[in-house]
């Protein structure tokens, strides 16, 4: 039975005589892969292979091939169906998820960051996770709350930490505003739009579990079964039910203009009353002390290794720093001394690093400009210098070198917001280059400065694209098919390990783990030359780039040196140059790693050219790594 009041956690119980699992040391040493609960699978595929290696052949669900691509959209009926089902819940599930740890070990995931799993409000289709209704119940869609421990003792049991995503920020729909205050605001529909105005808007009632506004906007008593009866309205734990945990000022329409995107509603998920302060004298409200408890105890309940803080910047500094001690003071106090908390802080570059140093938080998710440049540097559509420079410019943050980026930012180019890209969503793969080049993509993202963390379905080619209104469900593919399959299909899963860019990456990730430089070293994007003599950083030819970029990563006397070609018809060759500090004229290095399997093992020479360089043939749309 769920939890109804905050006061029945009893956290010594949950903490006392338990051996929780342990931080890693650093987590700029692992792999991120990052997946939405309903999205990634339902545990009834058949074909693929289980934690231990077994092929799995009791399933129903059969494994996907090209000859099923857009079998969902033979005509226009049916893909008006494939359409309206990513709106809908797909029905992924916690323990779908724990039968594919293997799938996950093998292509060499440490970290896994999981979408939000709460119980949401139970009359809309909040799939994602993010409007939450009961914070101390596993969501009924995705499984119990025992589910949730299972897999993060299965995953630790496979050498694999748990991340899991928290709202601080806001609740789900679970109160309407009365319309008399401000009745002339409203959509293009002609329905009633509360927006931010600064003032307090009166509230209707906390909402049934038909989205009616028929429960008093008050406590309610839980020790009268027969005072709340529906656990599927208003909100829980209990203590959330009084009025001033809510700001109720309406929904924001300005994201820029402050204090209205700390007031107001992420859209209609109503936004909590934190507090009020300055950042060193924060008086914490009591929605914010409770919302501390209670992932405290989710914490101690399922052993989880990290948070990630859905909508930072819609947080006072005061709260997100307040909330940070907390769980990190609990988390020390049960033997998790780096448990990671990472923040999504939209608001550009500047603004993500100023806040982690404000609020002491571990880390922030590169959202701004890291997705938009890797994928272009990769493609072959943006000068490499743009990528790069992003981790150069200490100055910005007051530090004398670039290597504290090291793990502080959480890197990637994919995702399931692409909030840079408006209502025109794609992913990496939707167009043919990507298709040919996500591998070089993969790999700049594993092996340049960052925490790394993958896209779930990005190793499979996932090829999701389509604009307007809700368009982010065509980047939310369901990896075990069901009715919004990738590649508009249905009815056919994705956890293919024998097509190339799984097998490729996992080595890249193999050579990752084994190379402390590729990990924790520190970065230079390295000149090339055509000829031997004329050398330059690679640069855009016009509206492109087709040809080697290289770039080495050095960590104490050791340089491992690596490089892509964004060219997908012809090998390019060049000459790279190399750290004279650490080489000798007729030194050489080695091949350790070629998209081209011919290239492994096979050395090259270090020669008295713009200092010292290599000369090095990257296969088309390929990539190389030497040592």
């Amino acid at each position: 039975m769920a939890i109804r009041r905050l006061s029945d956690v009893k956290l010594t119980s949950l903490t006392a005589g338990r051996e929780f699992q342990k931080s890693p040391a650093e987590w700029e040493d692992h792999v991120f892969y990052f997946l939405l609960v309903d999205r990634f699978s339902d545990g009834n595929e058949k074909s693929f292979r289980d934690i231990t290696g077994r092929t799995v052949t009791t399933g129903a669900t059969p494994l996907f091939t090209t000859a099923e691509n857009r079998n969902a959209v033979k005509n226009e009926a049916d893909a008006s169906k494939w359409r309206e089902a990513g709106t809908k819940y797909v029905n992924g599930t916690l323990k779908g998820l724990t039968s594919k740890i293997g799938y996950l070990k093998r292509l060499g995931i440490s970290a896994i960051w999981i979408s939000p799993v709460l119980k949401q409000v139970n009359f809309q289709e909040t799939y994602h996770g993010y409007g939450i209704q009961d914070f101390l119940q596993v969501n009924p869609r995705f499984g119990t709350d025992q589910d949730l421990k299972e897999l993060v003792d299965t995953a630790h049991s496979n050498g694999i930490f748990i991340i899991l995503d928290i709202i601080l920020n806001h609740v789900g729909n679970v109160f309407t505003y009365d319309p008399t205050r401000q009745p002339n605001y409203k959509d293009d529909k002609g329905n009633f739009d509360p927006r931010w105005d600064k003032n307090l808007y009166p509230v209707l009632g906390f909402n049934d579990g038909s989205g009616k506004p028929t429960i008093p906007f008050t406590r309610s008593d839980p020790t009268n079964p027969g005072a709340f009866a529906d656990a599927n309205s208003a909100i829980w734990p209990v203590e959330l039910q009084n009025p001033i945990c809510y700001t109720m000022k309406g929904r924001i329409s300005n994201f820029d203009h402050d204090p209205e995107f700390r007031e107001g509603d992420f859209f209609d998920l109503k936004d909590v009353n934190q507090g009020s302060g300055a950042v060193d004298i924060y008086a914490p409200s009591q929605a914010l002390l409770d919302m501390c408890e209670i992932y405290k105890y989710w914490m101690a309940f399922a052993d989880l290794d990290g948070f990630r803080i859905d909508t930072v910047k819609h947080m006072d500094p005061g709260a997100t720093r307040l909330f940070g001690s907390v769980i990190h003071e609990f988390a020390q106090s049960i033997g998790k001394d780096n448990f990671l908390l990472i923040g999504e802080i939209t608001g550009g570059r500047s603004f993500a690093f100023e806040t982690l140093e404000l609020t002491g938080l571990d880390a922030a998710l590169g959202v701004d400009e890291i997705p938009e440049k890797m994928e272009s540097v990769a493609k072959g559509f943006r000068n490499p210098t743009d990528y790069f420079d992003l981790f150069r410019n200490s100055e910005l943050v007051g530090r004398g070198s670039h290597t504290w980026f090291r793990n502080k930012v959480v890197t990637f180019f994919n995702d399931h917001d692409q909030v840079s890209k408006g209502q025109q969503k794609a992913r990496f793969c939707a167009d043919s280059d990507g298709a040919n080049l996500v591998l070089n993509a993969l790999a700049l993202n594993a092996t340049t400065l960052g925490i790394p963390c993958i896209y779930y379905g990005t190793e499979q080619r996932f090829n999701g694209h389509g604009s307007g209104d809700g368009a982010d469900r065509y980047i939310r593919e369901a990896m075990f098919g069901g009715d919004f399959g990738s590649f508009e299909s249905k009815g056919f899963h994705f956890f293919n390990e024998d097509i190339s860019v799984y097998k490729e990456f996992s080595k890249i990730i193999k050579i990752r783990k084994e190379k402390a430089a590729l990990r924790r070293g520190r970065q230079f994007l390295r000149p090339i030359s055509g000829d031997g003599q004329n050398f330059g950083l690679p640069v855009m030819l016009g509206s492109q780039i087709r040809s080697i970029i290289p770039w080495s990563r050095i960590l104490s006397d050791t340089e491992i040196l690596l490089a892509i070609n964004t060219d997908t018809e012809q090998a390019k060759i060049a000459w790279v140059t190399i750290d004279a500090s650490l080489h000798k004229l007729n030194d050489f290095l080695i091949c350790i790693y070629s998209t081209d399997a011919g290239q492994i093992g096979k050395q090259v020479n270090c020669e008295a050219k713009n200092g010292l360089s290599v000369k090095l043939t990257v296969p088309a749309a390929g990539l190389v790594i030497f040592e």
